[in-house]
């Protein structure tokens, strides 16, 4: 198949902001590779779904060596997939703590060390990670230390890469998020969530989307951490 498309891989891509990068990256003419737990088969034949856990190395393997097969190349990679579990630190089992890291942590380390292999190779690329505002701004209201154990590892991460990888031609960036209106969050909590945010509403998908896409097309921004909170991390 031609080289010529850019190829996008997204984790987490099943429903929610994973879904809606799918379409978006579609919509301005990238292939994708689509990972999720479980993914049925696309009808589109520029989206190569992958079904598998992403803490698991395999699955990693599996997206970007199909992805290399079919489409050639790995242009970009988002790090969509995440665990939140919230809860106050002390009641934290060591099944959260397994859960939160494998996926936000390992999961980010396999897919990402894979992709950046590629990319170096044709000497361009980009990341992206889902962070949160709660690594910044701490709420009481809402205890997260694991989330901030692990997506605060993301934000360190983020910049590390993006000066370690600059010289190849290759950005990293992160997108870190207020509370999105997703399946997760049922109507009834809505107008608590909103209160959250400065701005008084919660986040829709395309407002993460379409930041990711904006970190896409800027190409002399790299190792930022882009708050998507409606102010959040700003304060109250």
């Amino acid at each position: 198949m031609s080289t010529e498309h850019k190829v996008a891989v997204i984790t987490g891509a099943s429903q929610g902001i994973g879904a809606g990068l799918v379409k978006a990256y579609r919509d301005r003419g990238y292939r994708v590779v689509a990972t999720a737990r479980t993914m049925g088969q696309s009808n589109d034949d520029n989206v190569l779904t992958v079904s598998g856990d992403i803490a698991d190395r395999k699955t990693a393997e599996c997206a970007i060596s199909e992805g290399m097969a079919r489409f050639g190349r790995i242009d970009t990679l988002v790090n969509n997939a995440g665990i939140f579990i919230g809860k106050p630190f002390t009641r934290y089992t060591e099944a959260d703590f397994a859960s939160i890291v494998g996926v936000n942590v390992a999961g980010f380390f396999h897919i990402t060390q894979l992709a950046i292999a590629e990319m170096e190779k044709q000497g361009s690329g980009h990341v992206v990670q889902i962070s949160t505002s709660l690594v910044d701004h701490a709420l009481s209201a809402s205890p997260s230390a694991l989330a901030s154990l692990t997506k605060g590892s993301l934000n360190a991460v983020t910049k590390s890469l993006a000066i370690e990888y600059a010289k190849h031609g290759i950005r990293v960036n992160a997108v870190a998020l207020g509370v999105i209106k997703t399946p997760m969050h049922p109507a009834v909590t809505h107008a608590s969530l909103s209160g959250l945010h400065p701005l008084g509403r919660m986040g829709e998908i395309s407002d993460v989307v379409e930041a990711i896409l904006y970190l896409e097309s800027a190409s002399f921004v790299t190792g930022e951490i882009l708050h998507v909170d409606g102010g959040q991390s700003s304060g109250h």
